[in-house]
């Protein structure tokens, strides 16, 4: 199976464009430690010839230019992606959709809940089905899994499985909606090629329950939330905000954050992805960098790479 990592960030990116803390102000400057990101995208292909999208990144045009492999090829509407696997229905994992509506099909497997917030409750995501079967909708089920398939009903060689992760909607969902179930919210995807490999995708991160510790135990590549290094990161860096677990994420550092809750972990490849700009693991001098690095993490990178 086939991994590249198009984008790392959070939403917003890295730099933010409304941002000059420490790190964005330095990597502007072209001073800083590290690098720029855009905000995540992950792509994955049994055969490396039909491609499918973990998420719609906002940033998803210059994502695939950057990406050969991705970029279509003879004639019009031939691209050789086939579908996306939305884990959520946040902004910076769905506003890609609207990029892909120049009317080639494409399945997208989203929770019922999901599906309901795009086409019922925002109408610009009719953008997606102004032709019979622009877009298939495909319904998924936390715990259940389900084969990726081209739209022409070719399966792809990989299985995908989803987790709940306890969290709420995003703010610009109505929270009065009867037909939303919490257990929709937000997943972890469980990607696992034909030859038994295992990608544990895991951008939102409020909690590491039982179930999610279970296949993250059994990756052989783990992309894990990485958003916030400290729980008042925000009020520190910016004099406001909410804390990282009101949001939903839990912080990398601290007594009780992903670095110590995992620090038994022993699986071959594990990185911290969905990185925020004023996360001080971005700036590799920082001591908090030094903490992860020291731990067996790495950091994804745009244009990070992988065969499992």
């Amino acid at each position: 199976m086939h991994v590249k990592i198009l984008g790392s960030a959070a939403g917003g990116g890295f730099p933010q464009w409304n941002c000059a803390c420490s790190n964005c102000r330095l990597v502007r400057s072209g001073t800083f430690s590290g690098k720029a990101r855009s905000q995540t995208q992950v792509a994955i292909s049994h055969d490396g010839l039909s491609w499918f999208l973990l998420g719609a990144s906002p940033d998803l045009r210059s994502q695939i230019e950057a990406c050969p492999d991705l970029q279509a090829r003879d004639g019009a509407n031939t691209s050789p992606l086939c579908g996306v696997v939305l884990a959520s229905a946040d902004l910076d994992h769905v506003l890609g959709l609207l990029l892909l509506r120049e009317l080639q099909p494409l399945n997208v497997y989203a929770t019922a809940s999901v599906i309901h917030i795009l086409r019922e409750q925002n109408s610009m995501f009719g953008m997606l089905n102004r032709t019979p079967d622009q877009v298939r909708w495909q319904a998924i089920s936390p715990g259940e899994s389900f084969q990726l398939c081209a739209p022409s009903g070719k399966q792809s060689g990989i299985t995908c499985t989803s987790i709940s992760i306890p969290t709420r909607y995003p703010v610009y969902v109505s929270d009065s909606d009867p037909d939303l179930n919490p257990e929709d919210a937000a997943l972890a995807l469980i990607v696992t090629s034909d030859s038994g490999r295992v990608l544990v995708y895991a951008p939102t991160v409020a909690a590491v329950t039982q179930s999610l510790r279970k296949w993250v135990e059994r990756a052989d590549l783990l992309l894990f939330d990485g958003t916030f290094y400290g729980d008042d990161e925000l009020i520190r860096v910016r004099g406001s905000g909410q804390r990282a677990r009101d949001m939903g994420h839990l912080p990398v550092g601290g007594e009780d954050g992903s670095l110590r809750q995992l620090a038994r972990l022993r699986v071959p490849r594990k990185l911290y992805i969905h990185i925020n700009n004023t996360n001080p693991i971005l700036n590799q001098t920082s001591p908090e960098y030094r903490n992860v690095r020291e731990a067996g993490w790495e950091l994804a990178e745009d244009g990070w790479q992988a065969t499992l």
